[in-house]
């Protein structure tokens, strides 16, 4: 079984951003590729006012200010919060793309080998493979090379893994 929504990726080293957030902008890409799925055609921010809005910093942004700052962005309509991996898989059978984080060192697992040690991606999809959840994401590119499609096992990650699912409230 494979369910994976269509969403657009983008590379956080695209010429448009700003050279000095290249290296630490996957958050507010993360965040742009999202909003540019949830409000198409209608969201007013680009990469680099993103990651002044999030309050980026040189070494990430941190999951507190991702959330906090893109619920006074999103305003009283939208619920931005942080949730369970199952609750993710809901949002994304919903139509909704989740925001993935991978955070070894803050997760205090600095020995152990994962994907990410520390990247903000949209997760917009997954699949069973023998039995066994792998997660699809956007990987937001690389210093030569375009955002593209991913696939990462979720029991290889699943300790160091933060969702943030992007909500319109219930009106």
């Amino acid at each position: 079984m494979k369910f994976q929504l269509p969403v657009q990726g983008y590379s956080q080293y695209d010429s448009s951003i700003q050279e000095n957030y290249r290296a630490s902008a996957c958050g507010p890409v993360t965040a742009y590729v999202l909003l540019n799925y949830l409000l198409p055609n209608a969201s007013p921010y680009q990469p680099n006012d993103l990651y002044k809005k999030l309050e980026g910093t040189r070494i990430g942004l941190f999951s507190y200010r991702f959330i906090r700052n893109l619920r006074k962005l999103l305003g009283p309509k939208w619920e931005v919060n942080k949730c369970t991996f199952q609750v993710a898989l809901n949002e994304l059978k919903n139509g909704r793309p989740v925001a993935l984080k991978f955070d070894k060192y803050f997760s205090l697992q600095w020995n152990k080998k994962f994907n990410f040690s520390y990247h903000w991606v949209p997760l917009i999809g997954y699949e069973l493979v023998d039995s066994e959840v792998v997660l699809i994401i956007h990987d937001n590119g690389g210093r030569n090379r375009p955002s593209q499609i991913r696939k990462v096992r979720y029991s290889n990650n699943s300790s160091i893994l933060t969702f943030v699912r992007i909500t319109p409230m219930e009106e």
